[in-house]
């Protein structure tokens, strides 16, 4: 058996070495933004970190200052096996945390509003809209104003406010740009909102954040931010594609259960409000904006043609009250009733009915 005070001095070295290589090929996009959202984001983390860090090193610290002055060898410390209380340590105790946790509750108000992904960015320039649709497993991205749509690949020009509206025609998903910001989720039968903005011109990767399904790991897209003129000549590129997606080209796109990375695609003209028919197919009748009722289901089994008061019936001969027509209905109703209620009685010992001491 290997002693472990031994492995480990020969295992220390090493760790050390391959954690400093790791480190050295880091570049986290979280910590290196390239958009306004993304900068504040990270200002958040880091403030909220260091914060916390107020609290966790002084512990560190004064427990291995302390387990050193009271070690067993130590015969000079001061030996109190009495002591329970000290009022001065419980005031430190307590009142630095709680003033940490104060301004960390008053910064965690106050980014959780200015940073709401629902909420528009301020800008002289117009921002562009894109309309994110989360696939098996890819992403559509539409362009309402420009016409156009993409597959796996967006582009946007720089220093403008990006709005994307974002939903789904399959599971939940997750649209993340980790270099410009916050990611935020998508689902069948609803609408999200994600506003975000470039303030480099750059390629930066966008992923789905959360396991989807067997092609999850191949559901990435790039999002290129250039200037004004290059995004220009991109319309004009993309404008230029035969591909138009309507509604049955998108039902061939979410057919396609790619579990290898899909190719950008790209489509020269879209069908008009493409996105709201891919949300309200999932909604079903039950919609916010007005149920819809069926009228045929709210007439009586077997009655049909027959009417309520004040209607008369098809078929009637013309001078019969209505009156008499509704008691007539009334009567044949409850003859069928009386029947059915028979008949129901008379077969109350088969199935599911079991007769009296069964």
């Amino acid at each position: 058996m290997i002693p472990l005070k031994p492995l480990g001095r020969f295992l220390r070295p090493g760790l050390l070495f391959a954690l400093s290589v790791f480190l050295t090929g880091c570049n986290s996009a979280i910590l290196n933004p390239k958009g306004q959202i993304g900068h504040d984001e990270k200002t958040l983390l880091i403030t909220a970190t260091v914060l916390m860090l107020l609290v966790v090193v002084p512990v560190i610290v004064m427990t291995l200052a302390f387990a050193w002055k009271y070690r067993a060898s130590n015969t000079k410390a001061r030996y109190e096996p009495k002591w329970s209380h000290s009022t001065a340590i419980e005031v430190v105790v307590w009142s630095i945390p709680c003033m940490i946790v104060l301004v960390l509750a008053v910064l965690t108000w106050r980014s959780s509003h200015a940073l709401d992904p629902y909420r528009p960015l301020v800008s002289d320039k117009k921002p562009v809209v894109i309309e994110a649709i989360s696939l098996d497993w890819k992403w559509l991205f539409i362009y309402p104003e420009e016409k156009i749509a993409t597959v796996n690949e967006i582009t946007f020009p720089v220093d403008t406010p990006l709005n994307f509206k974002i939903t789904s025609d399959s599971v939940m998903n997750a649209f993340f740009i980790p270099h410009l910001g916050s990611m935020i989720y998508s689902m069948t039968a609803m609408e999200t909102k994600l506003h975000l903005i470039a303030n480099e011109t750059g390629e930066f990767p966008g992923m789905s954040s959360h396991y989807s399904g067997a092609g999850f790991s191949k559901m990435h897209f790039s999002a290129h931010s250039v200037t004004d003129a290059q995004y220009q000549a991109w319309l004009t590129k993309v404008r230029a594609e035969r591909g138009s997606l309507d509604k049955a080209a998108f039902n061939a796109l979410g057919a396609e259960k790619n579990h290898d990375w899909h190719p950008v695609t790209y489509y020269g003209t879209v069908e008009a409000g493409l996105f709201d028919w891919v949300i309200a197919k999932h909604m079903g009748d039950n919609q916010h904006y007005g149920m819809k009722h069926d009228h045929k289901a709210m007439k009586h089994d077997g009655a049909e043609g027959e009417s309520h008061e004040g209607h008369a019936m098809p078929g009637m001969a013309e001078g019969h009250d209505a009156a008499d027509a509704h008691a007539g209905h009334a009567a044949g109703a409850a003859d069928a009733h009386a029947e059915h209620t028979a008949d129901e009685h008379a077969a109350a010992g088969h199935t599911g009915h079991g007769g009296s001491g069964e």
